[in-house]
């Protein structure tokens, strides 16, 4: 196990990167004080469809202000994008070997209508959890620190953007076979749906593998 800690931003179906820190790290910070950030995993998450990677983002309400605490982002519902992501799910996965036996843990997410964007998010990330038997020591910042003491600081390093990401030596992508791979060959670090529709029981298997020790 890597030793420190790691601190890490909510995330929406996060990628496959981010599951493998909930396994190396001993605790696992979940930022709540800091500033939403556009363009990033807090509210996106990438599949694989049949044109090729596809980031399915939801909305969020704007606030009085451009600063809004994450903990405190509220999810729109003025478009009907529950519908148009689990469609999207549906159309890229339906063919893969364990969409039937996971879809009815993932549907609800796309039916309820959760308020705040963080609440969403830990929910989602305890479903993905518990399919994959994971019990990792997961805690809430209360404040917002630089970073908290004998902790990496992740919460911008993985990023969507790959010019964004911080280099990670402790992570290398393994391959899993994909739905649409013989189009477009093996894609990386994908949305943990991707992971769990293709490999189901083997998703544990691969992410420790994905994980790089000296």
């Amino acid at each position: 196990m890597i030793t420190p800690d790691i601190l890490l931003s909510t995330a929406y179906f996060p990628p496959v990167q981010y599951l493998s820190k909930l396994i190396a790290h001993p605790t696992i910070w979940i930022e709540t004080a800091e500033n939403f950030t556009k363009q990033t995993y807090r509210n996106r998450t990438v599949i694989l469809a049949a044109n090729g990677p596809e980031s399915l983002i939801f909305p969020v309400e704007k606030g009085r202000s451009r600063k809004q605490l994450i903990k405190d982002i509220r999810i729109s519902y003025d478009t009907n994008w529950q519908h148009i992501h689990w469609q999207a799910i549906v159309s890229a996965y339906q063919s893969s070997p364990f969409f039937e036996v996971l879809q009815d843990d993932f549907r609800p997410f796309f039916e309820k209508q959760y308020d705040f964007l963080l609440d969403f998010n830990q929910e989602i990330l305890k479903t993905v959890l518990d399919i994959l038997e994971l019990n990792p020591n997961l805690k809430l910042t209360k404040d917002f620190e630089e970073v908290p003491d004998n902790c990496l600081n992740f919460r911008e390093g993985i990023h969507p953007k790959p010019q964004k990401a911080l280099p990670d030596p402790q992570f290398k992508a393994q391959t899993y076979t994909q739905v649409f791979d013989d189009k477009f060959g093996f894609t990386p670090n994908l949305s943990c749906l991707d992971l769990l529709f293709n490999c189901g029981s083997e998703s544990y298997e691969v992410l420790l593998k994905s994980i790089q020790t000296d």
